[in-house]
């Protein structure tokens, strides 16, 4: 039953042009970071990693924490504009299953926007005169940001879900990727859910930000688990208010 609700979100954006954000967005923190790393070749000297490090700083602090409650926002729309609540849960397929159904999408995005980032920063690597290929250990930084975005993306879907606006959760995102920032360089990123992804692709880092594989993966599970639920229970309550 999970997985018609997963179809049935698919159909709901097969004639959106979400995908095309999604396409052209990264291109701006990749033409950035690529810009910023030409002007001081003087400086960085380690190539691949030393592109990463331009890169990473401007997509994870102002771009992927917003593109997903992009994401997260649009999959709502259709219930918010065409005020379909009733229906919705109307819905033969219990209320987890309908929550999940649109996490799974959310989830999605962002595997799909590491992985689109990882072809674009091959092609800036190659623009800047790089050879050969970049460092595969950049490609598990890449994805192990899409997990550290996990808990992003159920607090955003649960943003999205409670605040009609279709700004405002977008707007919460770039905050939080911000606070993000500046916690996890404090020493204080497994507290924060948005700090886990900077820490899962080492955001403006050639080494390993993350240490302790354990605790980043309790950390996120926990804030994946934590954010569905709260997700899962409005819903239910969402059922009951509902007229």
């Amino acid at each position: 039953m999970l997985l018609t609700c997963v179809r049935m979100e698919h159909k709901k954006l097969r004639h959106s042009h979400l995908w095309l954000v999604f396409l052209v967005i990264p291109l701006i923190p990749t033409i950035m970071g690529t810009g910023n790393y030409l002007q001081n070749l003087g400086l960085l000297k380690s190539e691949w990693y030393s592109l990463w490090t331009q890169c990473s700083l401007f997509y994870s602090n102002f771009f992927y924490g917003p593109l997903i409650g992009l994401y997260c926002a649009y999959i709502w729309r259709v219930e918010h504009l065409n005020h379909n609540w009733n229906q919705l849960m109307t819905m033969p397929v219990p209320v987890w299953e309908v929550f999940l159904g649109k996490l799974c999408l959310a989830l999605e995005c962002t595997v799909f926007l590491q992985l689109w980032v990882w072809v674009l920063f091959y092609a800036a690597g190659k623009i800047a005169g790089l050879h050969g290929m970049p460092p595969f250990e950049i490609l598990i930084w890449l994805l192990r940001g899409s997990i550290g975005g996990m808990g992003i993306a159920a607090l955003q879907l649960l943003l999205a879900m409670i605040i009609r606006s279709f700004a405002v959760p977008i707007a919460l995102a770039l905050l939080g990727s911000i606070i993000g920032f500046l916690l996890s360089n404090g020493g204080y990123g497994l507290f924060w859910p948005y700090s886990l992804m900077l820490m899962g692709m080492n955001a403006n880092k050639d080494t390993d930000m993350v240490g302790d594989l354990m605790g980043f993966g309790i950390s996120t599970a926990v804030f994946l688990l934590l954010f569905a639920a709260a997700g899962i229970w409005y819903l239910n309550k969402k059922d009951i208010t509902a007229s």
